[in-house]
């Protein structure tokens, strides 16, 4: 088996090596230290990595993905989810749906604050 330093594994995954860091220190992911002290990862991490960030994307936390990490060398984006991944989904779905409320709410009174602006500046001054 191959094995790779930060560098190349950030390389062939587009992920920064302080994002491969932080994955590590986050328990996502593991290396070992070589001789001169850099990080080694085994070539699979590549694998792990790229379910992270397809994780991630999805609106997934780190701390979310660790419910994952049964399935993080596989092709997740094909499994099919299990009990915990899919009430782990749900949960995530309802914060994101309570934040873009939020923020539909503060967009909708900055753009009637800005009508009532626009409405004042038209008024003739008496």
């Amino acid at each position: 088996m191959m094995r790779v330093r930060i560098g190349e594994l950030a390389g062939v995954t587009g992920v920064s090596a302080r994002a491969l860091r932080h994955y590590e220190q986050a328990g996502l992911i593991s290396s070992e230290r070589g001789a001169n002290g850099y990080r080694i990862y085994d070539e699979l991490t590549a694998v792990r990595v790229r379910n992270i960030r397809h994780l991630l994307a999805a609106g997934l936390t780190l701390d979310d993905v660790r419910a994952f990490l049964p399935c993080l060398d596989g092709d997740v984006a094909a499994a099919s989810p299990s009990r915990t991944g899919l009430r782990i989904a749900q949960e995530r779905l309802a914060v994101l749906n309570k934040r873009i409320a939020a923020q539909t709410d503060v967009r909708d009174r900055l753009k009637a604050a800005l009508g009532k602006t626009a409405a004042d500046r038209r008024r003739p001054v008496a």
